[in-house]
């Protein structure tokens, strides 16, 4: 029997296992458009031909520049964990390595509050189910540690060019269909933007 762990598990054991509703839902109603800074330009345009080869260096050289923008933007009032393991409930398979977990706290060696799972996979369907799992083991934390009522926890699954994102609501895993691409990128940091300061 295999040992279950967040990348290891589909959409379909995780909506099985933790008896979730999925639905597709275009739950942004209007994006804002947020332009990156100049910095973020530069960069993404001098490390994105260097960013085709791995996961690694598309989270290098990608997906964590635009995540720490994000943080410019909102004062830094969220923390950033890359490559954390965040074991929840280890029988249950709610255990493993995040690629990314956005919180509203300060840094601090506990994780606290995450309001944002980013899952970085090559295939964009291929990540939903370590997305979700991740975002039902961050649903625990802010409910047992923290006894936070956030109505919703976000995931978002990327491939570094392409960004969706998903919603959590108690039982319910709701699916954006509308991917985003980096070329869009004005729409990705909105994204990020209206979900830090819902």
């Amino acid at each position: 029997m295999k040992k279950l762990s967040y990348g290891k598990m589909s959409l379909n054991e995780v909506q099985y296992k933790f008896k979730l509703t999925l639905n597709l839902s275009c739950f942004f109603t209007e994006l804002p458009s947020i332009t990156p800074s100049e910095h973020l330009q530069k960069f993404l345009r001098s490390s994105t031909p260097l960013a085709l080869f791995s996961e690694k260096s598309r989270s290098e050289f990608i997906i964590a520049p635009i995540l720490l923008e994000i943080r410019e933007l909102v004062q830094q009032t969220i923390s950033i964990y890359s490559g954390v393991t965040l074991d929840v409930a280890p029988e249950e398979g709610l255990q493993g390595i995040c690629d990314f977990l956005i919180t509203q706290s300060s840094p601090l060696p506990i994780i606290q509050a995450p309001i944002i799972v980013v899952v970085e996979k090559s295939d964009i369907e291929a990540g939903f189910g370590q997305c979700a799992a991740e975002m039902i083991a961050a649903e625990r934390i802010n409910q047992l540690r923290y006894q936070s009522q956030k109505k919703y926890i976000y995931g978002c699954v990327t491939t570094g060019e392409l960004w969706q994102f998903l919603r959590l609501t108690e039982s319910q895993l709701d699916i954006n269909p509308q991917k985003i691409y980096l070329a869009e990128i004005e729409k990705i940091l909105g994204a990020f933007w209206t979900i830090i300061n819902e």
